[in-house]
């Protein structure tokens, strides 16, 4: 196995052990969704609704809901992969109920709300001073520990 190999495989396993940074992992990938949603929507999709207003009102909130179905999706698969099967395998054998996955993405959001609006509120202070992106890259950072105790102890808990 050669050197590189080797080093990329310790990498990946350190990154498994430790789920606060699996975590951060997601929201980053959650945050490239959010800021790319985010601009798409502000220049262009909501550009004749938010003009007046020069702010995204309409663009956040679109961004916010299409990276929090990201975040619970790779956060669900990865970063607490392990809790889920266990919760999974005591609800019942087999494939995974449509009403489960509602519950859970339910809970997801639920305890993201704070987050959530810790985000939007952040955003639209900030953006005043700053451009609104770099507002909303602020926000979310702000918002990111909330949201992985939020949803470690009570989302994904341990069963």
């Amino acid at each position: 196995m050669s050197g590189l190999r080797r080093l990329i495989l310790w990498a990946l396993g350190w990154i498994e052990r430790y789920r606060y940074l699996k975590f951060g992992i997601v929201g980053a990938s959650g945050a490239v969704v959010n800021l790319v949603v985010l601009h798409f929507g502000h220049e262009y999709i909501f550009n004749t609704f938010e003009a007046a207003y020069r702010k995204p009102y309409f663009s956040l909130a679109f961004a916010i809901l299409i990276a929090t179905i990201n975040n619970f999706t790779w956060n669900r698969l990865w970063t607490w992969r392990d809790r889920v099967q266990t919760l999974e395998a005591d609800e019942s054998p087999g494939p995974v109920s449509l009403r489960m996955l509602g519950v859970e993405f339910s809970q997801y959001a639920t305890a993201c709300a704070f987050g959530i609006g810790l985000q939007y509120v952040l955003t639209m202070l900030l953006s005043g001073v700053m451009d609104y992106r770099l507002a909303n890259v602020v926000a979310i950072l702000a918002a990111s520990v909330s949201n992985f105790l939020a949803n470690d102890r009570w989302t994904f808990r341990k069963p």
